[in-house]
């Protein structure tokens, strides 16, 4: 009688592959095949009016999602960005009125890097998990916004603030260029830079990082600046839009960019990831918000859709983890 011998793991070794190629571009596929399904389904989805509308109504969201990366990968999960963004925008609105709406535009992101360092310190210094401090202060930061509007609505009707989310550099958004150029900047810095792959170490195994003389906290305080960073910026962007500062802006706004960073493949245990993936996962998103508007279907099953989303590529996620 013989005995079979199996190399553990062996069974799931064909799956790798096609676990990699789903984590890598099952995105870019699910863009792909929804483009061509609401093509056909309506005459008004692919239009250039339309097309531009999507990518500018969601470049804030995206520019989120991109630094949010970045937390991820490291291993992290920030909870307050939405709150930083309301932060950044009734800022931005309060300068542009006292001071000069350059200064407000500029202030914004400058203000959510701060509050992004200030989440870094707490987490590394007091070594908390990221999810519990970012929600802690999340809640301190949506407080700073009412107080700072005092409860009321800031509007400023400017055109020297108004020209970062309304102005256009032909038929491309004055927006949609910053969200370009900031993604591409990230996508260097991750890839292309030694910052980039202490990242993708920390998140990876952090015990074996600190070991090999990686600095792990200034890693992660530099992460979640940068995302604080990108929330004001965003948050710089959809003020300049719409005239108006308001302390509940960008409320579930730190669960949307978090549902796209996931979508777009980024591992949520940390150490692999990508910031295009990330972008496309936001406009994965919006093509599903865009094509249920234009049929008129119900919301009920936008929402189920989302959610079945998002659940299929947390198991993908899950499974090439375990593989």
């Amino acid at each position: 009688m013989s005995a079979t011998n199996t190399t553990p793991g062996a069974s799931a070794a064909p799956l790798l592959p096609v676990l990699r190629f789903l984590q890598t571009y099952a995105v870019a596929v699910m863009i792909a095949a929804l483009i061509v399904l609401l093509t056909i389904l309506s005459d008004s989805f692919l239009t250039l009016q339309n097309l531009i509308n999507i990518l500018n109504q969601n470049a804030p969201l995206a520019i989120m999602a991109s630094a949010m990366t970045l937390v991820i990968i490291c291993g992290g999960f920030d909870l307050s960005v939405g709150a930083i963004f309301a932060v950044g925008g009734v800022v931005a609105a309060a300068l542009a009125l006292q001071v000069h709406p350059v200064a407000g535009l500029i202030a914004a992101p400058l203000v959510g890097m701060a509050l992004g360092f200030v989440n870094g310190l707490t987490i590394t210094a007091l070594k908390i998990h990221s999810f519990l401090a970012t929600l802690a202060t999340g809640l301190v930061y949506r407080g700073i916004a009412i107080l700072i509007t005092g409860g009321t609505l800031i509007p400023v009707r400017l055109d020297a603030f108004t020209w970062l989310g309304r102005e256009r550099i032909g038929p491309v958004y004055v927006a949609v260029l910053v969200l370009i150029a900031f993604a591409v900047i990230l996508t260097v810095v991750l890839n292309r830079t030694t910052l980039g792959r202490k990242m993708f170490a920390v998140g990876g195994n952090e015990e074996a990082s600190i070991l090999s003389g990686i600095r792990t906290r200034r890693i992660k305080i530099i992460a979640f600046s940068i995302n604080g960073f990108a929330a004001g910026l965003a948050a710089a962007i959809a003020v300049s839009r719409i005239s108006l500062g308001q302390a509940t802006a960008g409320t579930g706004m730190e669960l949307e960019a978090i549902a796209a960073v996931i979508i777009g493949g980024t591992s949520i245990y940390g150490g692999q990831g990508a910031v295009w993936r990330s972008v496309a996962g936001v406009f994965m998103l919006a093509l599903v918000n865009n094509g249920f508007n234009i049929l008129n279907a119900d919301p009920f099953y936008k929402d189920l859709t989302t959610g079945l989303i998002i659940v299929a590529a947390v198991a993908i996620s899950a499974s090439g983890r375990r593989n």
